[in-house]
Formats: structure tokens, sequence, C-alpha cells
């Protein structure tokens, strides 16, 4: 019986087929070191595509001024800001899985982690963008930087909830950039020792920062991994956090209610894991990486889908609920905008509530959540419902405030607010494509170090040696 492991045999293995860690290597190495795909070469074009309308709709803003939006006295803050919020959202899974995860130490994260920490990376920059082009005025916006001056001190509303925001995402993007950087370290060296052209030996020589792999290096690596995060887990819970607090701080009907911080961090947890799952079956099909990228990984993160999508359902109640209870004929009114169907948003509470807490219960049954075109589809209805929950808060608290007489008939985006929105998808998918040429999308160390744990052909012998075992210990019992 010594030959027993304490791995559970019930699991499914993380890594499939016969591999060795040569093959780990080559499979993973594969696209980087061959030539682009046309499937790449497509998908990288119609980006680069969505980027220019992007820089194009940004372009009119800034020459013609905010005006080029369909914003007026009463929304303030409309497609523009709505779309930060989801992006700042999506960010969310990559720091949760590489973070949270690696201190519980998780095997089943090492197949995801790589993408979805550049997704966070990628995610990050494009919600930066948001905020700055909604000043109006963007040249100016040095006056929001604490730098010497003869003004006087320029920070003049530090309390502003805004403000929190520079430092929770600056500091959240450091973070996220420092943690992914350092966790490609071992990877880009051994793409660097690859190499036979001269120009990528130079580049990766440069990127890994002289990594020989010695006791010392991964010793290192391996604190610095934890620091790190140590450091990034609480900034999970922050930085949604302060992003609720941009309505949660304020007096419109709608917004001021204790249940926003925690109800924002469990919606864009639901949110990120539903785009790491958008990415990741697209990228294991492009990239023939199924054996790594296996069904035990996309069941896991369904799992981590439908608890979330339930947290958010019961905020929404609680939401309905406060409302009723509190007695506040303002804030009542701000609700019944919402649910009711006959006014002029009524329409996308319902969607919402569709996408984000009736579809995500399908997931309870397991060959739902083990059927790739089903998850697939899931995942954009859950990031198209999550969209629309920052679209409700936002429009329908402000379109009718306190005022009958400044209330907004009905509120639409012009071309130049949608075309800044794809931009940013154009900026997002341009980011990934280059990332998953010339970066290995699955931490290659990461997934060695499981592989005699996980792996479907080690789990295969370990079942064969504790039958033999098992049988030798009955024989000698017997015998006995």
């Amino acid at each position: 019986m010594a030959s027993l492991r304490y791995e559970s045999q019930v699991r499914n293995p993380l890594v499939t087929g016969t591999k060795d860690y040569h093959q780990i290597t080559e499979d993973i190495v594969r696209p980087i070191e061959s030539k682009a795909s046309t499937l790449w070469k497509i998908g990288f074009a119609i980006s680069l595509l969505f980027l220019g309308f992007g820089v194009y709709s940004v372009y009119r803003e800034v020459t013609y001024g905010i005006g080029e939006w369909n914003l007026n006295k009463t929304i303030g803050w409309g497609w523009d800001i709505t779309n930060f919020v989801w992006w700042v959202g999506i960010g969310h899974a990559g720091t949760l899985i590489s973070a949270i995860l690696l201190l519980f130490r998780q095997g089943w994260r090492t197949g995801v982690n790589r993408a979805a920490e550049a997704m966070t990376i990628f995610a990050v920059m494009c919600a930066g963008q948001f905020p700055i082009f909604h000043m109006g005025r963007v040249w100016m916006a040095f006056f929001v930087l604490p730098y010497p001056n003869t003004r006087g001190p320029l920070w003049v509303n530090f309390n502003s909830p805004l403000l929190w925001d520079v430092f929770a995402i600056s500091t959240y993007f450091t973070v996220s950039l420092l943690f992914w950087y350092c966790g490609l370290l071992p990877d880009l060296a051994t793409i660097r020792d690859r190499a036979k052209e001269k120009w990528r030996k130079h580049m990766y020589g440069v990127l890994a920062f002289g990594w020989t792999g010695s006791t010392k290096h991964w010793q290192r690596h391996e604190a610095l991994s934890l620091v790190l995060a140590g450091l990034s887990t609480p900034l999970v819970l922050s930085v949604h956090t302060i992003v609720s607090f941009d309505f949660a701080t304020s007096v419109i009907p709608g917004w001021h209610t204790t249940i926003f911080p925690p109800y924002f961090v469990a919606g864009a947890i639901f949110s990120g894991f539903a785009m790491v799952q958008t990415l990741l079956i697209i990228t294991r099909k492009v990239l023939a990486l199924e054996d790594y990228i296996t069904m035990e990984h996309i069941e896991v993160m369904n799992k981590v889908i439908v608890l979330t999508g339930s947290i958010v359902g019961i905020a929404y109640i609680t939401e309905l609920f406060i409302s009723w209870y509190g007695q506040n004929p303002y804030e009542a009114a701000a609700f019944k905008n919402r649910w009711d169907l006959s006014t002029p948003y009524g329409w996308s509470y319902w969607l919402m509530m569709s996408c984000n807490v009736i579809a995500p219960q399908f997931f309870w049954f397991r060959k739902l959540r083990r059927n790739l075109l089903f998850t697939f589809f899931m995942s954009i209805i859950v990031n198209v419902g999550m969209w629309f929950e920052r679209f409700v808060i936002i429009v329908t608290s402000i379109y009718r405030d306190y005022i009958p007489s400044s209330w907004s008939t009905y509120y639409a985006p012009t071309i130049w607010e949608v075309g800044f929105y794809m931009g940013t998808f154009g900026l997002f998918f341009t980011c990934y494509f280059l990332f998953s040429k010339f970066f290995p999308v699955i931490a290659i160390a990461e997934i060695k170090h499981i592989l005699k744990k996980n792996g479907e052909s080690f789990k295969d012998n370990m079942e064969k040696e504790e039958s033999e075992s098992v049988e030798a210990f009955a024989n000698e019992y017997a015998h006995h």
C-alpha cells in the first residue's frame, strides 16, 4: 500500500493525452515559432479596423467637444461611464484566478491563468480611457496630477470617489502587470533558448532578464509570486468597491445603497469569468490547445459563474426590498422607472435580469456545464447582461431626477459613442492577438509542475499501480 498517492481519482485530469515535459514545450511554443495562421490574420485585421474606427470617434469628440455624444442636462454619464465600469469588471477574473487561487493552491488555475492575467491588463487599459476622454478638454488632464505648481493645491476635491478610482485602478494595473510579467520569465527564457533567428533570440533574451533556471532564481520567483498574490488579493475586492462608491456616495435615487460594494465585486467576477470563457474557448480551438485547456477547466469556471450569478441575483432582489422598506418616494420612483415595462427603459431591466440571473441557472446541470457551444453562448449572454446592468444603474437613475421639468425623454447614443466603445474592443483584441502570437498563452513551467499529479497518463499509471498494490496486499493477506 506504500505506493498509494493522496491525489483524488474522482477529479478529471487537467492535462489530457500522453504528455511529457518536452511535448508540453513543443505544443505551447508552436504558435509562437510557426507562421501566423489565416484565422489569426483575419482576426487581427478585424481588430485593427475596429481600433481605427475608435480612434476616429475619439478624434471627433476631442476636436468638436463632448457635444458629439448624446449627453444632456440630466444624463451626464451615458455610455461612457457605463463602458468604463464594464471594462473594469472584465479585468477582475484575471487577478482572481492568478492571485487568490495561487494562495489556495488550486491546480486548475494553471491552464487558464496566463490568458486571464493578460486579459486583465488589456481590459484595464480599455477602461482607463473613458474617464480621461469624458473630461472633454482632455489637454487639461494634467490638473489632476499632484505636481509642484504656482496655482495652489490642484486636488481641490480630494474626497471625490472619482479620484479614488485613479489610485485604485492605477495600483491594480501596476500589480497585475508585475504579476503577469513575473510569471512569464521562465517561459521567455525557454523561448530564448529554443530561438533560431537572431532577432528572436535577442528580443526574448532581453525580456527574460537573464533567467537561467537556477535554484536561486526559482526560490526568488516563488517568493515574489506569493508577495504579489498577497498584494493582489485585497485589490480584487477594493477596486470594484471603490468604483461602486462613484455611485453609492451620491444622493441620486437608486444609487445610495450600502449593498453596492459587495454587489459590484460579485458582478465583476461574474463578468470577468464569462470573458475568460469566451477567449479561452476560441484560443484552445485556434491554437490547438485542447489538451491543456480541458473540459475540467471550463466546468470549474462555469461553477464560479453560477455562484456569482446567484449572488448578483440576490443583490438585485435586496435592492428592491431596500427600496420598498425604506419608504422613500424618490427611491421607489427610481426603481419603478427600472422594472416597469411601461417606462422607456423597462425593457433593459428585464433583459439584465434574464441574462444575469435566469440564464446562468442552466449551469446547475453538469451536461450543460461541459457543453462547449452552450458555454460559449452563455459567456456572451452574461457579458451582455452585465453591460445592461451598468446601463440600467446609470441611465435609468438619472434620466428622471427630482425635478420633472428637467426629465429627459429618452437617451440613445450617437455613432461616435458607439464607435469609441467598438474602438476599445479593437484595442483589446489587437493586444490579445499580439500576445497570443509572441507570448505563450499557457504557463509552460506551471503546467509541467502539475503534470505528474494531474496529467491523464500519470493518473492512469497511478490507478494501475494502486490496483496492483491492492491486489498484492490481498494476495499476501490470503496467503497468511
